[in-house]
């Protein structure tokens, strides 16, 4: 899809109405994909751009660090480079200042359609685990199947914990297994004592089903959205 460059705001021609016209037909771009039902990359990118903005609202130094340094004057005696700021306070930031007002309110419209597309597909899946709970039920195996389809997805998982001051994060990786076809004589049971069979590196992994009552594009929403309902549900039930 159409992406904004991280530095969108202040590179290249710092004009409201050019600014103005290149959020917008990424907008466009990004109410297409959530037509399309499809949330990822689309809703990182989303708030990586409106964080972005509301630094810079509230910091006006950050304003300057962002613009690039040009050239003025080398210096061969000393071999330095001598800079100046593209950048002071004066009209040009009045106009930084006009964009991101108006790019604020967009970017917040686009992303409420985003979490609302997230809730619903979110309210028409469940998790449940396969056979019993593992002690450490951090790797394993997860399963994702949707509407009607006797199609399952089979996923490795390994989730992983990363901290920063503040707090910590769950975070998880999947690494795609194989496809089965579900039926009297292989039950999902059955798919997670085969695996164990033939991947024995894992012995007493987890397994968790994500179920799909609707269709939806699978690496753009369906396994996002399964990879977060995992965490959660790790988080919660975790001895």
């Amino acid at each position: 899809m159409k992406t904004l460059s991280n530095n969108w705001l202040t590179e290249g021609l710092i004009d409201f109405e050019y600014k103005k016209y290149v959020l917008l037909a990424y907008l466009q771009e990004v109410k297409a994909n959530f037509e399309a039902k499809k949330l990822y990359p689309v809703m990182s990118d989303l708030i990586f751009h409106y964080q972005n903005l509301m630094i810079l609202k509230e910091n006006k130094q950050w304003i300057k660090n962002a613009f690039p340094e040009r050239l003025t004057q080398p210096d061969f005696e000393k071999l330095q480079m001598v800079y100046e700021k593209i950048v002071e306070d004066d009209e040009m930031m009045d106009e930084i200042e006009s964009i991101i007002s108006f790019s604020i309110p967009e970017l917040q419209l686009r992303l409420a359609d985003g979490k609302d597309l997230y809730e619903t597909f979110e309210s028409k899946m469940q998790i449940s685990p396969i056979g019993l709970s593992p002690l450490c039920p951090d790797e394993g195996y997860l399963f994702v199947s949707e509407a009607d389809s006797r199609m399952t997805r089979i996923y490795e998982y390994q989730i992983t914990i990363f901290q920063n001051v503040q707090e910590k994060y769950r975070g998880v990786h999947t690494r795609f297994l194989e496809a089965q076809r579900r039926g009297l004589a292989n039950t999902y049971e059955n798919m997670k004592v085969d695996l164990i069979k033939r991947f024995k590196k894992l012995p007493n992994p987890g397994a968790y089903l994500v179920e799909s009552k609707i269709e939806m594009p699978v690496d753009e929403s369906l396994l996002p959205i399964a990879k977060r309902l995992l965490v959660k549900y790790v988080s919660t039930t975790a001895f």
